[in-house]
C-alpha cells in the first residue's frame, strides 16, 4: 500500500488526507442523524401529555431541549402557546431553520472533499503525462522503464481521485436526503404540537360556565 501512495506522487497525500477527513464525518454524521437522536417518536406525545397536566415547568422544559433537536423545536413552540396559533408557528419555524442548519454541519465541507478529490487526481494525471513528455524528449521512446513511472503515476492518483469522490458524494447526497426526511418529521411533530394544544384551548373553552 505505502509502495502505491509513493507510486502516485506527493499528490497522493492530500488525497489520503481527504479520505480519512470524509470518513470522519461521514461516521459523525450518520451516528448524529439517527432518528432516536434527533426526532424521538415518544418525545411529542411525552410533552403533549405533561403539557395537559400541567407539569412542563422550566426546568422541565429545558430537559426537553436537551433530550434532541426536535424538543428544541417544541419547546419554542410551547413558549409562545399563549400567544396565539401564528407566534406559536413563527417561533417553532425559527427554531427549526437552526436545527437543520445544525444538522447539516460539516456537509458543506464533505460535499467539498467529493468535489476537489477527482480535480487532484487529474492534476496528478497531468503532472504525470508532464513527466513522460520530459522523459521522451530527455531519453526517446525506447526506455520503457523511464516512461512506465509517468505513466503509473497519472493513473494511480486518477484512481485515488475517484476512489474517494464516488463514496463521498454518495454519502453526501444520503446525508442531504437523510436531513430532508428528518426535517419533514420534526415538521409534521410540530404542526402536529399546535392543533393539540389549540383543540384542548378551544374544548377548555366550551366547557367554561358562563357567568
Amino acid at each position: 500500500m505505502l509502495e502505491l501512495v509513493k507510486s502516485g506522487g506527493w499528490l497522493m497525500w492530500p488525497i489520503l488526507l481527504s479520505s480519512v477527513v470524509a470518513l470522519g464525518i461521514a461516521i459523525e454524521r450518520l451516528w448524529t442523524l439517527r432518528q432516536a437522536a434527533v426526532a424521538p417518536t415518544d418525545l411529542l406525545n411525552q410533552l403533549l401529555l405533561e403539557f395537559e397536566q400541567g407539569a412542563l415547568s422550566k426546568e422541565r422544559l429545558h430537559q426537553f431541549q436537551l433530550r434532541a433537536p426536535l424538543g428544541q423545536i417544541l419547546v419554542a413552540g410551547i413558549e409562545q402557546s399563549e400567544a396565539g396559533r401564528d407566534p406559536m408557528a413563527s417561533s417553532m419555524e425559527a427554531a427549526g431553520i437552526q436545527v437543520v442548519h445544525d444538522l447539516e454541519r460539516y456537509l458543506s465541507t464533505l460535499g467539498t472533499i467529493a468535489a476537489i478529490t477527482p480535480l487532484l487526481g487529474l492534476l496528478g494525471t497531468v503532472i504525470g503525462m508532464i513527466k513522460v513528455f520530459s522523459a521522451i524528449q530527455l531519453v526517446g521512446v525506447g526506455h520503457a522503464s523511464t516512461l512506465a513511472g509517468g505513466i503509473s503515476e497519472a493513473l494511480i492518483t486518477t484512481a485515488a481521485g475517484l476512489g474517494v469522490a464516488i463514496p463521498t458524494l454518495f454519502c453526501h447526497r444520503f446525508l442531504i436526503r437523510r436531513i430532508e426526511e428528518l426535517a419533514i418529521d420534526m415538521q409534521q411533530d410540530a404542526q402536529r404540537l399546535i392543533d393539540q394544544v389549540y383543540a384542548w384551548k378551544s374544548a377548555t373553552l366550551r366547557i367554561e360556565p358562563g357567568p
